[in-house]
C-alpha cells in the first residue's frame, strides 16, 4: 500500500543549516517506502503537517492538497553492494585504503542489481521515468545504468552503450542505451566527502569513455576537487547539500526522476524532514538505505522555484457563457443586503448631524430621519 504523508522542513536547528533557503518552500511525502522486493498495489492518501502533539496511539491529521504540477516524484536508490561495504564491515579502517579507491560493485552488487531492474520493470516503473540522476562515482553508476538502462548492446546501433563491456571490473556485457531516459551525473547527491578513498572519484575523462551516453556536461571541474584527504565533510554539512539538490531539481522540466545514490547522502538529507510528524513516521523516513533498495516519495513547491504550467488543467468556459454558481450569487446577495444597511446607516448619521448644525432637536431629527 503506498501512503503519502505530507509535512514540512521544520527549522534547522544547527546554525550551520541556518543558510539553506526552502525551509519553508517544499514539502517531502513519502510515496511509497517498502523495499523493492514486496510491491503492492499503490493507493493514495495524504496527511498534512498539524501543531498538535503526537502520541503513539493517536495521529491528528488533516487533508493535504496540492497542485499536481507543483509536484515531483522521486525514486531514491542507494548503489548495490560495493566491495568498500565488504570490507568495512570487516575492518571499518579498511575504509582508509587506498586499494578501495573509487569502490566498484562485487558480484553480489550485480545481482542485486538484476533483482531491482526485474521490480521496476514489473510494476512499469521503468516506463514512468523520465529521468535518472545519479552520483558520479563508479558504484552509482554502475548501479544506474544497470537498473534502468536498457538491454545488452549491439554492434551497429546508432546511440552509445550506457556502459561499456567489463566496465570496472564488472564482467558484464555493455549496456545500451536505446529508448532509455537521459543519464545525467551530479556532483550535488554524491557521498560524504573526505578522507575515504572509496568516495573519490576519477576524473571525468576517465569515466567518459566508459560510461559514454552518460551526460557528464553539468560537472565543472574533470578532476575531483570537492574530496579531501585529511577533512571529512560534516553530517550538517551533506544535509545542506541535500537541500540544495532537491532545490536544483526545480530546475528540471521532468516530474518522474530517479536518482541513484549513497547510504549516507539520504540519510542526512531525509533527516530534515518528519521532526512534526508521528515518530513511526520520522523513523520511516530517516532509515538507513540497504544495498540496492529503492524509497519512491513526492516533493512539493510552495515556493514558485519551479515555473512549468499545468499540463492537466483546463482553463474552461470556452464557448464562454453565464457561469455564476448559486453559493456566489448567495453570497453577493447577501454582502448587497449588507451594503444597503451600511448605505441607510450612513444617510441616517449623516442627516442627523446636518439636522443638529441646524439647530433641529435631536428628538425631531429622529422622526425625520
Amino acid at each position: 500500500m503506498t501512503v503519502s504523508i505530507f509535512y514540512n522542513i521544520p527549522s534547522p536547528s544547527s546554525s550551520s543549516l541556518s543558510s539553506f533557503s526552502c525551509s519553508s518552500s517544499c514539502f517531502l511525502s513519502i510515496a511509497s517506502s517498502i523495499p523493492f522486493s514486496n510491491p503492492k498495489k499503490p493507493i493514495q492518501l495524504s496527511l498534512s503537517h498539524t501543531s498538535a502533539s503526537f502520541s503513539d496511539m493517536d495521529v491528528i491529521s488533516s487533508p493535504g492538497l496540492y497542485p499536481l504540477h507543483r509536484c515531483k516524484t522521486l525514486h531514491l536508490v542507494r548503489h548495490a553492494q560495493g566491495v568498500h561495504n565488504v570490507e568495512g564491515e570487516k575492518d571499518h579502517a579498511a575504509y582508509l585504503s587506498e586499494s578501495l579507491f573509487d569502490a566498484h560493485l562485487t558480484p553480489l552488487g550485480w545481482q542485486q542489481v538484476d533483482h531491482l531492474r526485474k521490480h521496476v520493470h514489473e510494476t512499469g516503473l521503468s516506463k514512468k521515468i523520465e529521468l535518472v540522476i545519479v552520483s558520479p562515482l563508479l558504484r552509482t553508476m554502475q548501479t544506474a545504468v544497470g537498473v534502468f538502462g536498457s538491454e545488452g548492446y549491439k554492434d551497429g546501433i546508432d546511440v552509445p552503450p550506457l556502459m561499456v563491456e567489463n566496465a570496472g571490473e564488472s564482467n558484464r556485457p555493455a549496456i545500451s542505451s536505446l529508448n532509455c531516459p537521459p543519464f545525467v551525473a551530479v556532483e550535488l547527491c554524491r557521498e560524504h566527502l573526505g578522507v575515504h578513498p572509496c568516495d573519490r572519484r576519477k576524473s571525468i575523462s576517465e569515466y567518459r569513455p566508459v560510461f559514454p551516453a552518460i551526460d557528464f556536461s553539468l560537472i565543472a571541474s574533470d578532476e575531483d576537487n570537492l574530496w579531501e584527504a585529511n577533512s571529512r565533510e560534516k553530517n550538517e554539512e551533506v544535509a545542506v547539500r541535500g537541500m540544495k539538490f532537491l532545490n536544483w531539481l526545480w530546475t528540471r522540466k521532468e516530474r518522474e526522476i530517479a536518482i541513484v545514490t549513497h547510504s549516507g547522502f539520504l540519510y542526512h538529507t531525509l533527516s530534515v524532514f518528519g521532526n512534526d510528524c508521528h515518530p513511526s513516521v520520522k523513523s520511516e523516513i530517516c532509515t538507513h538505505f540497504a544495498n540496492c533498495e529503492l524509497r519512491s516519495v513526492v516533493i512539493v513547491d510552495r515556493s514558485m522555484m519551479g515555473s512549468d504550467p499545468a499540463t492537466t488543467n483546463y482553463l474552461g468556459k470556452i464557448p464562454s457563457g453565464l457561469d455564476l454558481p448559486s453559493d456566489v450569487a448567495d453570497e453577493k446577495l447577501s454582502n448587497d443586503g449588507e451594503d444597503l444597511v451600511l448605505l441607510r446607516i450612513s444617510n441616517a448619521a449623516g442627516a442627523r448631524s446636518k439636522m443638529w448644525c441646524s439647530g433641529v432637536e435631536d428628538t425631531e431629527a429622529k422622526e425625520l430621519v
